[in-house]
């Protein structure tokens, strides 16, 4: 029997401009997003580095001023005084949202019932701005209508709770709401590192008779760094940069008793007319930013190349 032979059909001729097109087309596509990135992000940031080098103040003003406006930024004992609320604000922030987050993690990782609806109610106050976070926890924390004011009506009359207008402590309530808006979205970061762990080297250990606290303690957390990692990142971009959260909470009061850099900065720039001087803030919480976050990164890059 003879086979048959069917003719191929000829391949149609390639097109070297549809080639050249498709090899530009991402190009194209990102290239909008590239120009505006390069404009209104680091160009804005130069413009600010050149305006913290000037006299102004009211309006821009370009002439050459040197390191001025440093010197009164670190002279001025309000910017000292944010710098030291950005410290514990952010080294609390961070360090309780991380743990919080971490046996959040851990708790529903047990195959709790429900684990959707509790996951959902954990982060859901992340989905809220910080000004509807501030504005609601000024309420909460209020001593006329807040926890005070609820106690106060149940018969503990000797219970006070005006951290909210008390200097030493009002930098203590914005720990209390940031906290309680971001430790859900952590405890999400952590959930998806545990759910990642491979099972077989758990049960491993458990047929080797760990406990269950060695077992998270020697294997789990450590297979979490580069979670841990990640939650830094951002918890801290977060401390650095807060401003809208202190705005609708304490709006930088009693006083300035709970400014944060970007307080001061706004305030000396938008409403004191001195926009050298904030510019040189802003300058310098960069500078934090770079000290914090490029150490880290180098590090994890390291780790990551040694496997």
């Amino acid at each position: 029997m003879t086979p048959v032979v069917t003719a191929r059909t000829p391949a149609p001729p390639r097109c070297r401009f549809c080639d050249t097109l498709a090899g530009w087309l991402p190009k194209i596509v990102l290239a909008p997003t590239f120009v505006c990135t390069l404009l209104f992000i680091y160009g804005y940031i130069a413009w600010t580095a050149v305006l913290s080098f000037t006299p102004s103040r009211l309006m821009p003003r370009y002439e050459w001023a040197g390191l001025s406006q440093y010197e009164a930024l670190f002279a001025n004992e309000r910017w000292w005084l944010a710098l030291k609320n950005l410290a514990i604000f952010g080294g609390l922030f961070i360090v309780i949202c991380m743990a919080v987050g971490l046996l959040l993690a851990v708790l529903l990782d047990q195959k709790v019932r429900a684990e959707g609806f509790i996951r959902s109610v954990y982060l859901y106050p992340m989905a809220l701005s910080f000004i509807v976070t501030g504005t609601a926890w000024k309420w909460i924390l209020n001593p006329e209508f807040g926890v005070e004011k609820v106690l106060t009506d149940w018969g503990f009359h000797g219970v006070k709770f005006d951290w909210i207008i008390d200097p030493d402590f009002s930098i203590y309530t914005v720990v209390i709401a940031g906290v309680w808006q971001s430790s859900g979205f952590v405890m999400a970061l952590f959930l998806a590192g545990l759910r990642g762990i491979d099972d077989s080297i758990i049960k491993a250990a458990q047929v080797d008779g760990a406990s269950l606290p060695t077992i998270y303690r020697r294997i789990v957390i450590p297979s979490l760094r580069p979670v841990f990692f990640s939650s830094f990142m951002i918890l801290a971009h977060i401390a650095i940069k807060s401003f809208d959260l202190v705005m609708a909470l304490t709006n930088g009061g009693p006083g300035y008793s709970s400014d944060l850099p970007a307080t001061f900065m706004y305030t000396y720039a938008f409403t004191r007319n001195q926009i050298g001087l904030g510019a040189s803030s802003a300058m310098v919480m960069l500078m934090i930013v770079v000290a914090v976050i490029v150490p880290f990164m180098v590090s994890e890059l390291r780790s990551a190349r040694r496997g």
